[in-house]
C-alpha cells in the first residue's frame, strides 16, 4: 500500500474520546458555540486550504488543495495536485496521481477522529479548551483557542485553533503531535451552501485509465 500524502495522514492521526466539555474556559466555550452555529448553518462547504508540516528533525512539507463537503450525506472530495480523495459515504477512493494507483476502502464516518467529514466541527467533543491571547496575521485579528485531549493517551499533545474575529470562521488549525511534528491547515476562501455537482463524490474509472486499482476492503 502506498503512503498517503501528509494532509491525509494529518486528518487520520488525530483520534479523540467522546467526553463532553468539562472544566473549560467559559469565554472559549462561548466562542466555540458561535463557530459551531456558523458552520451548522451550512449544508455544503467548498473551501481552499493549505497544509504546512514542520517535522521534528527539521524537515518541512507543504501542500494545497480544495475540499468539497456535503455534510448531510457525509460525502466529500479532497483534491490536491498529486492526490484526490473521494467518498460517497460508503466507499473511499484514494487516487495517487504520480503512482497511477487507486486504493479503494470502506469510508470512515467515525466521529472519533478528525477526517474530511468533520474538520469544521471536530472541536465539539473530546477536548478541554481555553482562550489564549489574540493574534494578528496580515492585519486580520484572530481569536486563539488551545485544545487538549480529554484522553491523555492520544498521540498528540494539543491543537491550536485560530478563528477570524470578524466572521467566526476557522482561520487555521495546528496539530502538535507527541513526536514533535506540527501540521498546520490554513483555510482560504470558504463558501457555504454552494450547489456541488453530484459527480464530485463519485469515482469514474474511465477518468483513470491505466491506473492500478487496489481494493483494500
Amino acid at each position: 500500500m502506498k503512503k498517503q500524502l501528509w494532509f491525509i495522514l494529518g486528518f487520520l492521526l488525530v483520534t479523540f474520546s467522546q467526553n463532553s466539555y468539562a472544566q473549560n474556559d467559559a469565554a472559549a466555550k462561548a466562542l466555540l458555540a458561535k463557530v459551531s452555529q456558523k458552520y451548522n448553518g451550512y449544508k455544503t462547504i467548498q473551501a481552499n486550504f493549505s497544509l504546512d508540516v514542520k517535522q521534528a528533525n527539521g524537515g518541512a512539507h507543504s501542500d494545497a488543495g480544495t475540499i468539497y463537503l456535503d455534510k448531510g450525506s457525509n460525502r466529500y472530495q479532497v483534491n490536491t495536485k498529486n492526490q484526490t480523495l473521494i467518498s460517497d459515504a460508503k466507499t473511499q477512493w484514494n487516487i495517487m496521481k504520480a503512482e497511477k494507483e487507486v486504493e479503494v476502502s470502506e469510508a470512515s464516518n467515525s466521529t472519533n477522529e478528525i477526517n474530511p467529514t468533520n474538520i469544521f466541527s471536530f472541536y465539539s467533543t473530546g477536548f478541554r479548551y481555553k482562550l489564549a491571547n489574540t493574534e494578528k496575521v496580515k492585519g486580520t485579528a484572530l481569536s486563539v483557542i488551545e485544545l487538549t485531549p480529554a484522553d491523555g493517551k492520544k498521540n498528540y499533545s494539543k491543537i491550536k485553533l485560530r478563528i477570524n474575529k470578524t466572521n467566526n470562521l476557522i482561520y487555521d488549525t495546528t496539530i502538535f503531535d507527541k513526536s514533535g511534528n506540527r501540521y498546520t491547515y490554513t483555510l482560504g476562501s470558504q463558501e457555504g451552501n454552494k450547489t456541488l455537482a453530484a459527480n464530485l463524490f463519485t469515482f469514474n474509472k474511465n477518468d483513470y485509465k491505466g491506473f492500478d486499482i487496489v481494493d483494500l476492503r
